[in-house]
């Protein structure tokens, strides 16, 4: 491994501690961390075995997200937990996106190896667990520990990619980073259909511990270690108010329309209580020694607009990935049997721009042309979206994902890049996990409000198409269910429907196709008016990318003149 490690310093640095702030040209006075140019000291071999520890890392999260969404009627069905289904996900979501600044701020401090691979640890151990379970309530706990991990990946995966590579060639390793996203949201559900169907559900989590244990080992071998020479102030009050004034905000918009509804109590207290706490927060923040998250950071006009946008754009793009498929398998009638296929069409076309656009980044430096671009294709893909209904062919529908897809792509991968290059590399953990906080939030408030007009268009759509027999039907105690979307999902489903209908006699199937109709029509009025608030969104955070300032990406680790924060 000696050989691994190439450091070729300066007469006058070598004098010096290593990371001491006289080491690297900066004043000796106040909280400094290690300053790590890491693709200036590692060999190529070091660097290649670092990008492989990186890359593995952000698939083991990428591919679990998607392997165990397949997996879930089966685990809800053999676990009996049904009321409790929406936790799953939620408990995941919560930890991963409250933890998220915390983890970076800790790698700024303290190095990116111990809890880059700290966070992995969590991750897998979470897996062999949640495999384990035998209860809805122990699932639920073990997949918060999972998100607990994955909340340290992400954005440490970000950093790790600062410290090896100035922003100029970070950004052409950033496009590829991010296809990864892709590439698992497409081979996830058909790998989860397999194991699950093969194997057994319990075994979407065990697959975790190869590649994770396989992760955790390149990540033991190629991170550099972290010379920590100073005490750092740790703001255990600012991390504790972090997590009680974000997850009461996350919890509000996840259960929001509907576990609850917005009016009840539960939501307008939850979002009061939320809002009561980022005041203290900030308040708290704006006089810690080291913030955990840096209220300085919104006086940055770049970071700000790149948040804002960043978390429009999130919203738009889980609208799609999420109810693209029950369009395409819903009102289409497509044969499906997984959200990857259905949605490979934008996702490749998410990788060829991801990748694409941060080749361009690389070359040129510049930024605002590319993501300008890229959101004008988020806009006219969500219009395009908004646009179809029953008769809508496959060509046309292939070639709307693919125009949303271009845009996605070059959003989903420069704006980490853009935003690390106005802060000093101590910083970049609490940068990027800043802004992948940002992202977080702004996807959690867009599944819960399309969610909601999902939901609603599609009973009011469907009670207005129903005839008056059908409305009959459905009158009483005994009436029949007919306001659930699923009929045209599940086979099953659809085959116990049809028989509920011959039972009525000779016109009980004239009645179940008239029923079909009016169910396939509700849900194409529902999701198209949730595509034309996407665009809406889309067209927000187009107005606000034209706000971003164009900063050349820089070519050299040098932080001279760069924002401190300090």
């Amino acid at each position: 491994m000696a050989r691994l490690w190439r450091r070729t310093p300066s007469a006058e640095a070598e004098m010096q501690p290593a990371g001491s702030r006289a080491s690297i040209g900066m004043p000796v006075d106040g909280a400094v961390a290690v300053h790590q140019p890491w693709g200036e000291i590692l060999s190529r071999r070091r660097i290649a075995l670092v990008l492989a520890s990186v890359m593995l890392g952000m698939l083991l999260s990428a591919l679990d997200q998607t392997v165990v969404g397949t997996a879930m009627p089966r685990v809800i069905a053999d676990l009996n937990g049904l009321t409790h289904y929406a936790w799953v996900g939620t408990g995941y979501l919560l930890a991963s996106a409250a933890s998220m600044p915390i983890w970076g701020k800790l790698s700024d401090a303290f190095g990116r190896r111990r809890f880059f691979i700290v966070g992995m640890v969590l991750f897998v151990v979470g897996s062999a667990l949640c495999g384990q379970s035998h209860s809805m309530t122990e699932l639920i706990i073990f997949r918060a520990l999972q998100g607990l991990g994955a909340g340290a990946m992400m954005p440490i995966t970000q950093a790790i990619i600062g410290d090896i590579f100035p922003p100029a060639q970070r950004a052409r390793w950033a496009g590829v980073l991010m296809s990864i996203f892709g590439f698992a949201t497409i081979v996830g559900p058909l790998l989860g259909g397999y194991i699950t169907d093969n194997i057994g559900w319990r075994w979407t989590f065990y697959v975790n511990l190869p590649v994770g244990i396989i992760a955790v080992a390149f990540a033991a071998i190629a991170l550099p270690g972290h010379v920590q020479l100073r005490r750092h102030v740790i703001d255990y009050l600012g991390a504790g108010l972090l997590v009680v004034a974000a997850v009461p905000l996350l919890l509000a918009f996840s259960w929001a329309g509907s576990t609850y509804a917005w009016s009840s109590p539960m939501i307008i207290g939850s979002l009061v209580f939320s809002v009561v706490m980022w005041v203290v927060f900030v308040y708290r923040e704006t006089r810690a020694t080291e913030p955990v998250l840096n209220p300085a950071l919104a006086r940055n006009k770049i970071f700000a607009v790149s948040s804002v946008a960043s978390a429009l754009q999130s919203a738009a793009m889980f609208g799609a990935i999420m109810f693209l498929p029950l369009y395409v398998q819903g009102v289409q009638g497509r044969t499906a049997t997984n959200s990857g296929i259905v949605l490979m069409p934008l996702m490749i076309a998410a990788i060829v721009t991801s990748i694409g656009a941060g080749q361009i980044l690389a070359k040129t430096g510049r930024y605002k042309a590319v993501v300008i671009a890229g959101f004008a294709a988020v806009v006219a893909g969500a219009y395009l979206l908004s646009r179809m209904g029953v008769t809508t062919s496959q060509t046309v529908v292939v070639r709307n994902m693919i125009v949303m897809g271009l845009g996605l792509g070059v959003a989903m991968s420069t704006f980490t890049v853009i935003v690390q290059n106005q802060y000093p590399p101590h910083r970049l953990g609490e940068v990027s996990a800043g802004l992948q906080f940002f992202r977080s939030i702004g996807a959690t408030i867009g599944l819960a409000v399309f969610g909601t007009i999902l939901n609603n268009k599609f009973a009011s759509s469907l009670s207005a198409s129903l005839t008056p027999q059908l409305k009959a039907l459905t009158g009483g105690p005994n009436g029949l269910q007919l306001n659930n979307p699923q009929v045209l999902l599940s086979d099953q489903v659809r085959t116990q429907l049809s028989a509920t209908f011959d039972k009525l006699g000779p016109q009980g199937q004239s009645l179940f196709t008239t029923f079909m109709d009016a169910v396939r029509h509700s849900l194409a009025a529902a999701i198209s008016n949730l595509f034309l608030l996407a665009t809406f969104v889309s067209v927000a955070a187009f107005v606000v990318v034209w706000f971003l300032k164009e900063e050349p990406l820089r070519r050299t680790h040098s932080a001279e003149g760069l924002d401190s924060l300090e």
